[in-house]
């Protein structure tokens, strides 16, 4: 690519940043400068753009990026490959986001004049509009909506993580690792180069929050799985860890941000979220098929009458909070998680610990999440609701993948831990999917026979589950209704995974359990007339 097409591109690029915000007329010198630098461009930049049909092609960023990107494989400045395009096009992007300090200014200069909801929008637009949420890749995810026997059941198909190559990866492993940032969550991800083993952050910038007295910052997932899906993360690198102060802080974060939920992934391997070794929330402004399951018992607690307490219809073992009195709500939720620390259930596998070689091991913690509501009339003031769901880590030599955790017979839908978003009712599953399901309807259509499905790379774990569902459907299926079929029998496998995943199972020996370990705590059922279950 020629010198004058790179600085054609650059100018794009600047008029891209200031249509959107990132920078202002006098920014431009210096954008422009460090831009230049980053490509080793020498020669004089073109003139300033003044063609209103080429500025509008600039909405996203990365076609003038790729440009740009292959201008620098060109000049032997990178390797062709997603990691150093991506350390490139990132530190390119850093040369128009403004400042740390910029970003927090705009974010509570808008809470104070109009109100917080449009500084997380406006927030959330920067995120994209700088390139740290890759609208591009995140577009490519598959999202569906199938019913269950719990309600409506959300399914993302994850493409928006693109795989590297052989050559990648082992370039990565050969790298010197590096201690800093500790973790992905550090706030020394904020201009952060990246290597080939971190991905680059000169393009990300964090809203700082005080909550129960503590540094924490807000900032939004670069994956987004919903809609403003935000991650709240702690000043210190310092393990997840829940307790009493943990309820406080979600209830400070609401009385901030009353318009998002909040949530905490459990703080124990296998039943927690793949980061376990910094604190953090997942939060946004998304309603999850949790948050409208429906409660089918009601509960009370003498020392606790002004708090609603609910047992949720849903997969996993809940246990639903609501009152508008934020301190004894976080009180009952400390007794709860307490006793449940603590409890051990021998005939329904729950043991709270374990011990190898004189070590003791915890198993038994929660997941939770809280939100502000409304019920009743519109004149009701919101209330909090906190939902506890129980949790237990245990493995087995029959189930070594975890006791509550999803058996072997579903590794073929979902085999990871069953964090924070899949507890909500929503499925975020591998890639590899999409296209083992295409060929699963190519079958259930007639366009693909069954040797050639068999012979198919990665279907053989599917192959029960197709018997099942040719027993049902047949294979005679017009392409498109076999399709849809398997978005609705994806969304029941979820459904089973979750059922795995509930510490008391929705039987009566399962909600018989339940009760007993309400029971234990002084929380008694209401006579409301409801079934055992």
């Amino acid at each position: 690519m020629q010198v004058a097409k790179a600085n054609q591109l650059i100018e794009k690029l600047l008029a891209y940043g200031e249509k959107n915000n990132l920078l202002v007329e006098w920014d431009k010198i210096a954008a422009r400068n460090e831009i230049r630098d980053i490509l080793e461009i020498k020669e004089a930049p073109a003139e300033a753009l003044d063609s209103e049909s080429e500025l509008e092609l600039a909405d996203n960023p990365q076609p003038i990026l790729d440009g740009l990107l292959d201008f620098a494989v060109a000049k032997s400045l990178i390797n062709d490959n997603l990691t150093e395009r991506d350390l490139l096009d990132t530190r390119i992007m850093g040369a128009l986001t403004p400042r740390q300090s910029e970003i927090a200014k705009r974010f509570y200069e808008t809470a104070e004049e109009v109100d917080v909801k449009a500084a997380a929008e406006q927030y959330y637009n920067f995120a994209q509009k700088s390139n740290y949420i890759r609208l591009k890749r995140t577009s490519k995810n598959l999202n569906w909506k199938a019913e269950s026997d719990y309600g409506q059941i959300e399914i993302t198909i994850n493409l928006s993580k693109p795989e590297k190559d052989p050559a990648e990866i082992a370039r990565a492993k050969a790298e010197p690792q590096s201690n800093y940032p500790k973790c992905y969550l550090c706030l020394e991800n904020v201009g952060y180069a990246g290597s080939l083993n971190h991905p680059a952050r000169q393009n990300h910038r964090v809203i700082p929050l005080k909550l129960q007295n503590e540094d924490w910052f807000l900032q939004y997932s670069p994956y987004v799985y919903y809609n403003e899906h935000c991650i709240v993360f702690h000043r210190e690198h310092k393990p997840m860890n829940i307790n009493k102060n943990t309820f406080a802080v979600l209830m400070d974060f609401l009385d901030q941000i009353p318009h998002y939920f909040i949530g905490s992934n459990a703080d124990l391997p296998l039943v927690g979220g793949s980061i376990l070794n910094h604190d953090h929330f997942q939060g946004g402004r998304h309603i999850f098929p949790m948050e409208e399951a429906e409660s089918v018992a009601y509960y009370e607690h003498p020392t606790f009458m002004d708090i609603e307490i609910s047992r949720l219809k849903w997969p996993l073992s809940v246990i639903r909070l609501r009152s508008a009195e934020r301190g004894e709500l976080i009180n009952l939720a400390d007794k709860i998680l307490q006793n449940w620390r603590e409890y051990t259930d021998h005939g329904l596998k729950i043991k709270a610990y374990s011990k190898e070689e004189g070590k003791k091991t915890a198993h038994n913690t929660v997941t939770p999440i809280a939100r502000k509501r409304k019920y009743g009339s519109e004149e009701q003031a919101e209330q909090y609701e906190l939902d506890l769901v129980l949790r237990n880590n245990r493995c087995s030599e029959e189930y070594p993948y975890g006791i509550f955790h999803p058996h072997q017979k579903l590794h073929h839908i979902k085999k990871e831990n069953i964090g924070l978003i899949e507890v909500m009712g929503r499925a975020i599953l591998p890639g590899r999917l999409k296209k083992e399901l295409n060929l699963i309807a190519e079958y259930l259509s007639a366009k693909l026979s069954l040797e050639e499905l068999k012979a198919a790379e990665g279907m053989a774990k599917h192959l029960e589950w197709v018997e099942e569902l040719e027993s049902t459907y047949g294979n005679e299926l017009q392409f498109e209704q076999a399709e849809k079929i398997l978005e609705k029998e994806t969304a029941k496998k979820f459904s089973q995974v979750l059922e795995r995943a509930g510490v008391f199972k929705n039987d009566i020996v399962g909600v018989k359990g339940f009760e007993r370990f309400l029971k234990s705590i002084g929380i008694k059922r209401l006579e409301d007339g409801n079934s055992e279950l």
